[in-house]
């Protein structure tokens, strides 16, 4: 038998998730606007599991959902569909600037080589100013919303209600992609996975801006051991625990 969904304490106002396009709002520069409902931050590494447990939390508690490395994405395709070099800053700044919200369904943002690409675009700091606001705005959607990426807890929203910050050992990880890969019929090499793993993770942990680290007070998930229904069940006892502490202050 399905277990019935959790429920948040009383003073956080649920909405049903929808298409995720941040609206041009403005508030507070933490992420956060006062009397606004529950916004969760959840962090990670590449193929740790953090997108899929994003995606099943918003669906538990009714909360609006963002992949912000759609955002970086989206991005970089702009800047190779227009001719341009992904490190070079100009190029990516505009792109930054001129981003429509409304692509981020573009199945090529899934594709192979996408992530990589994002991550070099990624290491601009101007690109990721441009991108802030997008990803502040949605965090304020009326209803909540969760936020998932690699600097939401420490940059993004850095005053989240609960923050969240998921890993796994990178062959771990490199198993899971590579599996991801072979079911969509695409060509996959373990090695060559496990290699760019481990070259993203090098390239977010050292850039000068935003590096990916867990906030101070995210709680840390390492789901190597855990299947998917595992970790959700523990990310929503977090979720929990921490609303009621708040609830209870």
């Amino acid at each position: 038998m399905r277990s019935p969904s959790p429920r948040l304490p009383s003073g956080f106002p649920l909405a049903r998730p929808t298409h995720n396009q941040p609206e041009g709002l403005r508030g507070e520069g933490n992420g956060r606007a006062r009397g606004s409902a529950m916004i969760i931050a959840i962090d990670g590494p590449a193929a740790s599991g953090k997108g899929t447990l994003a995606k099943r939390i918003a669906a538990r508690f009714g909360l609006h959902h963002l992949d912000t490395g759609l955002l970086y994405r989206a991005v970089a395709r702009d800047v190779q569909r227009h001719g341009g070099e992904l490190s070079d800053p100009p190029a990516a700044i505009a792109a930054a600037r001129a981003l429509d919200p409304a692509t981020l369904d573009d199945p090529r943002l899934r594709g192979p080589g996408a992530g990589e690409a994002a991550s070099i675009v990624a290491r601009i700091q101007e690109v990721r100013t441009a991108i802030l606001e997008y990803q502040r705005a949605f965090a304020r959607r009326p209803g909540g919303a969760v936020l998932d990426g690699r600097d939401i807890g420490t940059v993004v929203c850095p005053g989240a209600d609960v923050k969240i910050y998921v890993t796994a050992a990178p062959e771990v990880r490199a198993e899971r992609r590579y599996q991801e890969l072979k079911g969509r019929g695409e060509p996959a090499d373990y090695a060559a996975v496990l290699a760019d793993i481990r070259r993203r993770d090098e390239r977010d942990a050292v850039r000068e801006v935003s590096p990916m680290l867990p906030a101070p007070d995210a709680f840390l998930l390492d789901t190597s051991n855990l299947d998917i229904e595992a970790a959700v069940d523990t990310a929503v006892g977090a979720i929990l625990r921490k609303v009621g502490q708040r609830g209870g202050a």
